[in-house]
């Protein structure tokens, strides 16, 4: 009987680091049409959904193009000194 290690997920946690909601990506099979991620459901497969794209798209059919947008934290902005 083989048995999942407690450190290993089904979640490839690398790529829902990639493919942050905000990040703009071109479809590769459409050259020059810009998307925003709009979110990613790491349950689902596809995972990455795009904002007016009505269907959720594998990372093998994208480009990242910009993470300028990406909405991420501020580490320091929420530190707390004791």
């Amino acid at each position: 009987m083989v048995t999942e290690s407690p450190t290993e997920s089904p979640i490839d946690w690398d790529e829902l680091f990639e493919y942050l909601p905000g990040t703009m990506v071109e479809l590769l099979d459409q050259p020059g049409r810009i998307y925003t991620i709009e979110g990613y459901e790491a349950t689902l497969v596809p995972p990455i959904w795009l904002e007016n794209d009505p269907r959720p798209r594998y990372p093998h059919e994208l480009s990242i193009v910009s993470r300028q947008q990406a909405r991420v934290c501020d580490l320091m902005a929420d530190a707390v000194s004791i």
